[in-house]
C-alpha cells in the first residue's frame, strides 16, 4: 500500500513541508558551540520576556495562565505571553491522535516520522492564532490612547486594529520561541522547552528566595524573599511578639514563607535521588572484545514531558471551565455553560473556587489542605480575598484525592504514549542496540532476543514511572515551594536541569570517545 494511502495527513505533506525550519548541522556539533548556542538562545529567552507587548493595558489585562506561568515559560504580557503552551497542546494533540491509531503513521518508518514532526510544526502555528485570538479579544484589553489614534485613521475600527495588532505580536513572539527551541534541539543541548521551563523556575525561586524588596503598595518594611524576611524578622521582633504570632508569620504568612523554603529543599533532594535512581543491563560490544558497557533504564524513563503535557491539559480544562462560567458566547452551550459545578469562578480571577475545576486543581501548599485540616483558625487561608467562603474538611480531602488521582492517572497514560512515539519502547530500543554492534552478554546477537529481554523490563518501568511521576508532581504541589513556583514547576525544573547535566556529560564523553556517538545518537 502506498504511503500516501497510509494517512490522511500526506495529504499536508505539501504544505508542511514547506514552512520554515531550522536548518540541521550537516555533522557533529563541537560541545563549546552547543554551549554557546544554548547560552544564547538563554539570553534572547530572557531578553524577549523583558519585553511588553506594544499597546497593551496591564491594568485591565487578565492573565489566563497565571497559576501556570512558572510551568509554561511565559511571562504575562510581554512578547512571549503564550509562553510553550502552543507546543506542548500540539503535542498533545499529536500524541492523542497517535494512540488512538486515528492519524496512522508507523514511526518507526522514517518518512512518516519526518512527516508526523511537519506536523507538530504546522500544529504549533495552528494552536498559537486558536490561543493568541481569544486572548486578545477577550482578556488582554487594548489601551485606550491606541485605541483612540487608530480610530483617527479608520473611523469605528480602532478598537479591531488595536487588538490585531496584539495578537500579531504574541503569535510572532510564540512563533519565535518555537524556532528558538529548535535552535536548542538541533544546535544546543537538551530541549529548548526545557530550557525555558529551567530559566523561568530558577528565576522565581532565586527572587522568591533572596528579594529584599518589599510587597509594592503594602506600606510593609518586610521584605518579601524569605531569607531577607526571615532576617529582618530575628533583628526586629522581641521575645513577645514571636510568641504572640512571629513563629507563625514568618512559617506560614504568604509570601514566601519560610516552611515553603524547606519544602523547596526537601522537594529538591528527593527529585534528585529519583533521578539518580536506575536498572543497568549490561552490555559488550559484539566484534569489539573487552569492550563492556551498561544500558541504563531510568526510574523516571519517560523523561518530565509527560508531566508537561498532564499540566497543560490541567491548563486548558481550567481556561474552558472558566470560560464556560464566564464567557457570555460560552454560557450558552447547553448542558455545560454557566454550570457551577464544571468550576465557579469570581469576576476577575482565574481560579477556580468550587466545582470540578476546583477539585482538580493544582493543591499549592501546606496552606492549602493540610493547615486547615489540622486546625480551623487556618480554615481563612483557603478563602477568596474578601469573599466569604469555606470548605468542609471532608471537601479538602476529597479535593486532594482528586488532584492526586488526577495527577498520577494522567502522567500513567502520557508516560505510555510519549514511550511508544520516541521509539523508546522495547522494539524500538532493542533495534537501535542492535544497529550500535551491542549485545547483552549470554545472549545472542538477535534484535528478538533483545526485545524478549527488554520488555521484562520497559513496559513495567514505564508504567511504574508514570505513577511515579505524577504522585511526586502532585506530593510536590501539596508541600508547596518559593518564588510562586508551584510544586510541578519545582519537580520540572531539577528533572530537567538533572537531565541536562547528565547530558552535558554524555556530550562531553562523545568527545573524548568519537567512537560512542553512534550508539548515543541511536
Amino acid at each position: 500500500m502506498a504511503k500516501e494511502e497510509k494517512s490522511l495527513l500526506y495529504k499536508l505533506k505539501p504544505l508542511v513541508e514547506r514552512m520554515p525550519a531550522v536548518k540541521k548541522p550537516d555533522g557533529h556539533v563541537h560541545f563549546r558551540r552547543k554551549i554557546m548556542w544554548t547560552a544564547v538562545i538563554l539570553i534572547l529567552y530572557f531578553t524577549m520576556t523583558n519585553i511588553t507587548v506594544y499597546g497593551l493595558d496591564a491594568a485591565r489585562t487578565l492573565d489566563l495562565f497565571a497559576q501556570f506561568r512558572a510551568i509554561f515559560a511565559g511571562e504575562s504580557g510581554s512578547f512571549v505571553h503564550l509562553g510553550i503552551t502552543p507546543i506542548v497542546n500540539a503535542s498533545i494533540m499529536l500524541q492523542l491522535f497517535q494512540g488512538a491509531d486515528i492519524i496512522n503513521l508507523d514511526l518507526k518508518d522514517d518518512e512518516d516520522q519526518a512527516l508526523y514532526q511537519s506536523t507538530q510544526k504546522f500544529l504549533v502555528i495552528v494552536m498559537i492564532f486558536v490561543q493568541a485570538i481569544p486572548q486578545a479579544f477577550g482578556y488582554l484589553q487594548p489601551s485606550v490612547s491606541l485605541v483612540d489614534n487608530l480610530d483617527g485613521l479608520m473611523s469605528g475600527q480602532g478598537l479591531l486594529l488595536a487588538r490585531m495588532i496584539i495578537v500579531s505580536q504574541i503569535a510572532l513572539g510564540g512563533y519565535m520561541l518555537f524556532l528558538m527551541d529548535e535552535v536548542v534541539s538541533k544546535w544546543g543541548i537538551g530541549s529548548g522547552v526545557s530550557l525555558f521551563i529551567v530559566a523561568g523556575v530558577s528565576q522565581g525561586i532565586f527572587t522568591g528566595t533572596f528579594n529584599w524588596v518589599p510587597v509594592p503598595g503594602s506600606g510593609s518594611p518586610v521584605p518579601t524573599g524569605v531569607i531577607p524576611k526571615t532576617i529582618y524578622y530575628i533583628g526586629n521582633l522581641s521575645s513577645r511578639e514571636w510568641v504572640q504570632g512571629g513563629f507563625e508569620t514568618l512559617l506560614l504568612q504568604q509570601p514566601n514563607p519560610l516552611i515553603g523554603l524547606i519544602c523547596t529543599i526537601a522537594i529538591f533532594l528527593v527529585v534528585a535521588y529519583a533521578e539518580s535512581t536506575r536498572i543497568e543491563l549490561p552490555m559488550s560490544h559484539g566484534r569489539a572484545r573487552g569492550a563492556r558497557g551498561r544500558y541504563p533504564i531510568k526510574l523516571i524513563y519517560a523523561s518530565v514531558l509527560p508531566v508537561i503535557l498532564v499540566a497543560a491539559l490541567l491548563a486548558n480544562i481550567n481556561l474552558f471551565a472558566m470560560l464556560f462560567y464566564t464567557n457570555p458566547t460560552f454560557q450558552q452551550f447547553p448542558l455545560v455553560g454557566g454550570q457551577w459545578w464544571i468550576g465557579t469562578f469570581l469576576p476577575g480571577s482565574t481560579e477556580p473556587i468550587a466545582g470540578g475545576a476546583w477539585y482538580i486543581s493544582n493543591v499549592n501548599g501546606l496552606q492549602d489542605w493540610l493547615l486547615p485540616l489540622i486546625s480551623d483558625k487556618y480554615s481563612h487561608l483557603l478563602s477568596p480575598e474578601g469573599v466569604d467562603w469555606s470548605y468542609s474538611k471532608l471537601q479538602i480531602i476529597a479535593r486532594v484525592i482528586a488532584h492526586f488521582t488526577f495527577m498520577t492517572v494522567a502522567c500513567l497514560l502520557f508516560a505510555n504514549f510519549w514511550v511508544k512515539t520516541t521509539n523508546m519502547d522495547a522494539e524500538s530500543v532493542a533495534e537501535q542496540i542492535q544497529d550500535s554492534g551491542m549485545q547483552i552478554p549470554g545472549f545472542r546477537r538477535d534484535p528478538r532476543v533483545l526485545k524478549k529481554v527488554l520488555e521484562r523490563y520497559i513496559p513495567t518501568i514505564t508504567s511504574f514511572s508514570g505513577i511515579f511521576m505524577g504522585a511526586l508532581a502532585a506530593g510536590s504541589n501539596m508541600l508547596g515551594s518559593v518564588g510562586n513556583a508551584t510544586g510541578i514547576s519545582l519537580f520540572l525544573a531539577v528533572s530537567i536541569l538533572t537531565q541536562l547535566y547528565e547530558q552535558m556529560g554524555k556530550e562531553q564523553m562523545m568527545e573524548m570517545h568519537p567512537v560512542l556517538r553512534d550508539f548515543f545518537s541511536g
